[in-house]
This record gives C-alpha cells, sequence and structure tokens, in this order.
C-alpha cells in the first residue's frame, strides 16, 4: 500500500515542497502586515485602547483649519476656541495651561 510519504519509487514526492511553501507564505504575509501597520505609525494590529484620533484631526485643529480655509469668521473662531479650550481644561486665547 502507498502513502503519502512513499511516492511512485520509495521516496518523497514533489508534495513535500508544498508544505515549506505554505508555511513560507504565511510567515512572510505575517511580516508584511506588522511591518505596515508599525510604519503608519499604528504599532501594528496591536494599538493600545486609548488611541483616539490623530494629533491632525484634533477639534482645535479642525477649528483652525476652518478658520484659515475661510469657513468661518474671526468672532465664530474665538467663540468656538473658548468652549473648546473649557471643555479640554485649557486656560488663555493661546491654548496654553
Amino acid at each position: 500500500m502507498q502513502n503519502l510519504a512513499h511516492w511512485a519509487g520509495g521516496g518523497p514526492g514533489p508534495w513535500i515542497l508544498f508544505v515549506p511553501l505554505v508555511w513560507a507564505a504565511v510567515v512572510t504575509g505575517a511580516v508584511t502586515v506588522l511591518r505596515r501597520g508599525a510604519r503608519r505609525g499604528g504599532g501594528g494590529l496591536w494599538r493600545p485602547v486609548g488611541a483616539g484620533r490623530p494629533a491632525g484631526d484634533s477639534p482645535l485643529a479642525v477649528l483652525g483649519r476652518r478658520f484659515a480655509s475661510g469657513e468661518i469668521d474671526e468672532e465664530e473662531y474665538w467663540r468656538r476656541l473658548s468652549v473648546l479650550e473649557e471643555q479640554f481644561g485649557r486656560t488663555g486665547k493661546g491654548g496654553t495651561a
């Protein structure tokens, strides 16, 4: 009786190369996914639970971009900034504590 280890002549058949190729593909895929995640600054697949929005998307940054692009005028900017400073515990118009 023949089994997979002794294929047509007593030795291992060409299928034996398949197993290392599958493992090489799995390892290469895992390394690629982890490196891409680390390159983006996210630490790979495992991000801290408290990781929120990127710094560029903070409410103060959005407000500054809207003012710079002309979506809101200066009066509206200062009014919203004071509300945000109260909410985030900052003092002063410059946002420094």
